[in-house]
């Protein structure tokens, strides 16, 4: 490991305050960052990526765990898809050209920049969870969690087979390019599964976390297989943008509550439409 990416520890402050206060995975961020800004192979980005972003993921687990909003019981059926089809995808990312996984990367960073374009805003979301607590509350609950506030939740969890199936191929991709599990989860649990908005949202972080240590794993595996010479790249990064991402989880939950969170998700959009955009220009010019 050397100090030549000292200039990484405050780039990663900036994407995790990010990446926490709009709710997105950091290697959404971190992967095109590396393989724009840095020059990496994409398979190494994505990998570097997606061990960096399992550090601030775990301070998400702890503080909605705390909260006792998250329901592990979903959370361990979702699993069950995502694991298996993450360690799969990042097998695939080892496996095939840097040049067409560009291109996968560029066309998931656009699907993640439409998904954040169409997110509802806070009164769509008030109409479904008062739909939910309505139709699927109450005496028809089959769930019912109680937060750390003392609020109790009840709801009953909806199309399980095709959240199952979503989750894995959100899965699929995490492995692959790092993205694209939470942003279906997050439609997913609320819209077809009837999740409340707070157990989707603290349910998913769960979900993703364990999920992307699954899928850091595998590519830790091929970053052996590769040899020193890629195992010293990683070090040298992850020695910067761990701190960096566990300092920058911690001023994210403070910028969440200053700044509108629609028109935060609005730009992330424009901004990843910009990468993804930037991301496949690598690849066709």
């Amino acid at each position: 490991m050397s100090l030549e990416y000292w200039y990484v520890l405050p780039v990663s402050v900036v994407i995790a305050a990010t990446a926490m206060a709009s709710g997105v995975g950091g290697a959404t961020f971190f992967a095109p960052f590396f393989i724009i800004g840095l020059g990496l192979p994409p398979e190494v980005a994505i990998g570097t990526g997606l061990i960096t972003e399992v550090f601030g993921f775990a301070s998400g687990v702890y503080a909605y765990s705390r909260r006792k909003l998250i329901d592990f019981r979903l959370g361990s059926s979702l699993l069950v898809a995502t694991v298996p089809a993450a360690l799969l995808g990042s097998w695939v990312a080892g496996s095939i050209s840097p040049e067409i996984l560009k291109v996968i990367l560029g066309t998931g960073l656009f699907a993640v920049a439409l998904s954040f374009l169409r997110t509802p805003d806070a009164s769509e979301v008030g109409r479904l969870d008062a739909a939910i607590d309505r139709n699927y509350g109450a005496e028809r609950a089959e769930t019912c969690l109680e937060s750390a506030a003392g609020e109790k939740i009840c709801y009953t969890v909806c199309n399980r087979l095709e959240g199952r199936t979503i989750a894995g191929v959100g899965g699929l991709f995490v492995g692959m390019i790092s993205t694209g599990l939470g942003e279906l989860n997050g439609y997913f649990l609320l819209r077809r599964c009837r999740v409340p908005s707070r157990v989707s949202v603290a349910t998913s972080v769960f979900v993703v976390a364990v999920t992307a240590l699954s899928a850091a794993a595998g590519h830790l595996f091929q970053f052996v297989r590769s040899g020193p010479e890629v195992l010293a790249t990683v070090g040298s990064l992850i020695l910067f943008t761990v701190p960096g991402v566990v300092l920058g989880a911690q001023l994210g939950s403070e910028l969440a509550s200053r700044i509108s969170q629609h028109s935060l998700e609005r730009a992330m959009g424009l901004l990843f439409l910009g990468v993804g955009a930037l991301t496949l220009g690598e690849v066709l010019f």
